[in-house]
């Protein structure tokens, strides 16, 4: 499990209990982080019965479904809800993912549904990313290449070198791996953290750029990129199953043998 933080000089109360109507049979409980900046309250923890019997599979289901029928003013991100675009990543019966994609029925007993770990809470489920927005920005996650290409032409790039961002590209910037990175809890200001790193290894190895060097020297820093001490907590709780500790690894080499 992952440590989460509260905000400043507060406490966890328990919350409101929301009992089902239905006369189901088949219930589950849901334990909801609560906290609303503009009533000065604790954060609290909420209790809704949930009727299973007529509810999607999935933890976002379970959010949807309490927001629509028992109580609309539970606030959380969602979007696609298919595990593309990362909104909905929180922190579910102790690990980062994304509700979207997580089955209830993996979790035994009680459900408990917090926002993402060590982030300032702005509102419920919802945490405060702009930070890690910032850092990705850092590392300008673009294509930069000098060459000359004549207009509408494509730049080239091999089956074999297209092969080696596998792995890479397809990370969806949910911030699952940071916010579950000790090193980042300690260090989010400077330390660039494994979503970062990752992307930035992306452009690092891309064929078609011609900033390799600048892109290296950029990251080569003791608190950007040595503040990873291979926890592998990253790795563990990626919901798109890739490997941000090995994108880490792979560009301290770099730096170490160039």
């Amino acid at each position: 499990m992952v440590q989460f933080k509260l905000p400043k000089n507060s406490k966890i109360v328990k919350g409101d209990y929301y009992k089902d109507k239905t006369g189901s049979k088949n219930l589950r409980k849901v334990n909801v982080y609560r906290w609303n900046p503009s009533d000065s309250k604790n954060p609290r923890i909420d209790t809704y019965e949930v009727d299973i019997d007529n509810c999607g599979s999935k933890v976002l289901d379970i959010l949807n479904k309490i927001k629509n029928e028992i109580d609309p003013s539970l606030t959380y991100r969602r979007s696609c809800a298919h595990g593309v675009c990362g909104s909905c990543a929180m922190n579910v019966d102790g690990v980062n993912t994304l509700s979207c994609t997580k089955s209830y029925d993996e979790i035994d007993g009680e459900i408990n549904i917090y926002p993402l770990p060590h982030l300032k809470v702005i509102k419920d489920l919802i945490g405060d990313l702009s930070t890690l927005y910032k850092q990705y920005e850092s590392i300008e996650p673009w294509l930069k290449n000098n060459s000359q290409t004549e207009k509408g032409k494509e730049i080239y790039q091999s089956k074999e070198e297209r092969e080696k961002l596998d792995g890479y590209y397809e990370c969806i910037m949910c911030a699952c791996c940071s916010t579950s990175c000790p090193s980042y809890w300690w260090n989010g200001e400077k330390y660039l953290g494994p979503a970062v790193l990752l992307q930035a290894y992306r452009w690092i190895i891309d064929s078609r750029d011609d900033e390799k060097k600048e892109r290296l020297q950029k990251v080569a820093d003791e608190l950007k990129l040595y503040r990873c001490h291979t926890i592998m907590n990253c790795t563990n709780s990626c919901p798109k199953g890739l490997n941000p500790a090995k994108a880490i690894g792979a560009i301290k080499k770099m730096l170490a043998t160039s």
